[in-house]
């Protein structure tokens, strides 16, 4: 089997999600060399710790060779700064993928030219630990083998989908780029509740945690859908059942959950081209 050509990437931005990514790229299977571009010294330091090579400033970019794929791990009131110097990659073959929430690619592609290649991305925040997940969108310029190539690249944090209709994001944004903050809403609702049942508190947390953990794994990795697990787990008349009546009666959490996500597609929808979910 031929092995695959070394994959050069120029990361821009290594906070959180930006060092996720290279951690990931650094530490797999695939060759791929990393140029990262971060102004922090500390968060410099930590991504030349894991293996990339790393420089301060923008300006430091221009002696560089077109690297075959440039990432923007920015926040989004940066990218009209950072998307101009970047253009002359794109003008050259460079995939361009965005991970700043908000900016479409209509933005994008005004600042680096309506022929670039260019993938847009919503990703959350459970990518930390490799367990994320990325929604994408692509522009008409993006080539196959370039779809390709950012799945293989933003697998290193999760799961990756991509989907042909950008107006879907806010959608998207709403489910999985917020979705983590209602995950541990629920987690600190069960530990309150169980402390006001008298559980001591870290045995509360403990339960509440794993909980929510393992029941995720189960439905994730089993092949039965969730309502199924739940009416599985639930004997007529029984405990589940008292709680379920409370949990999905008129007041419950379908209707407030359905309120909540919707909440969330508006605010990203208002903030459009700005600065995305907070």
């Amino acid at each position: 089997m031929t092995a695959r050509a070394k994959v050069h990437v120029l990361l821009i931005g290594c906070g959180n999600m930006g060092y996720a990514l290279a951690a990931g790229w650094l530490t797999g299977a695939e060759a791929i060399g990393v140029q990262v571009v971060e102004p922090s010294a500390t968060l410099r330091d930590r991504a030349a710790s894991a293996g990339a090579t790393t420089s301060a400033e923008l300006p430091a970019i221009s002696t560089l060779p077109t690297p075959d794929v440039v990432v923007l791990a920015v926040k989004p009131q940066q990218m009209d700064t950072v998307l101009p110097e970047v253009r002359r990659f794109a003008e050259s073959g460079a995939l361009v993928i965005s991970v700043a929430a908000g900016v479409g690619l209509g933005r994008m592609e005004a600042a680096v030219g309506a022929r670039a290649s260019l993938i847009r991305c919503m990703p959350n925040t459970p990518a930390a630990i490799g367990a994320g997940m990325m929604v994408c969108v692509a522009n008409g310029q993006t080539s196959p083998a370039q779809r390709a190539l950012a799945q293989r690249l933003l697998c290193a944090t999760g799961r990756v989908r991509f989907i042909e209709d950008e107006a879907l994001m806010d959608a998207v944004t709403a489910v999985s780029g917020s979705g983590p903050a209602y995950v541990f809403h629920v987690i600190d609702c069960l530990e309150r509740a169980g402390i006001a049942e008298g559980l001591p508190g870290d045995l509360a947390r403990e339960l509440a945690l794993q909980t929510v953990y393992g029941a995720g794994r189960l439905a994730r990795e089993g092949d039965t859908d969730p309502a199924t697990l739940r009416r599985q787990v639930t004997s007529p008349n029984g405990t589940t059942a008292a709680a379920l009546a409370e949990l999905m009666g008129p007041s419950g959490m379908d209707p407030v959950i359905a309120r909540a996500v919707g909440a969330a597609r508006r605010r990203s929808a208002e903030l459009g081209g700005g600065q995305g979910p907070v």
